[in-house]
């Protein structure tokens, strides 16, 4: 299971609504190699059919698309967005990770 926080479930929907080929697109996760701790997240928006070996998470009209291989590493992570003084963006609290960067985009397990 993934958990999409209302905030990151807004400023999705924020995203959506201002770019017009965002707007019936779905939000693609995934856990790519790179970054300072070895993986790092990307987020895309995909307008191309889910297929069966992807995993969908919905929330108040928000559809969370994650492929297999990434969904290891992801299980049980909460999607968050903080807006504070800390920074923008989206936040991956991720039980899985091990150790993470100073930034929080990369991790290792």
């Amino acid at each position: 299971m993934i958990d999409l926080t209302d905030k990151a479930v807004k400023e999705i929907k924020r995203i959506q609504n201002s770019d017009p080929s965002h707007q019936n697109a779905h939000l693609r996760v995934q856990v790519v190699g790179g970054g300072c701790s070895g993986m790092s997240y990307k987020l895309d928006f995909e307008s191309i059919p889910v297929t069966d070996k992807d995993s969908v998470f919905e929330k108040d009209g928000v559809r969370l698309v994650i492929d297999k291989k990434s969904y290891l590493y992801l299980s049980g992570t909460e999607l968050d967005f903080s807006d504070g003084l800390n920074g923008k963006g989206f936040v991956f609290n991720n039980p899985n990770a091990k150790r993470t960067c100073g930034c929080g985009s990369s991790f290792s397990t």
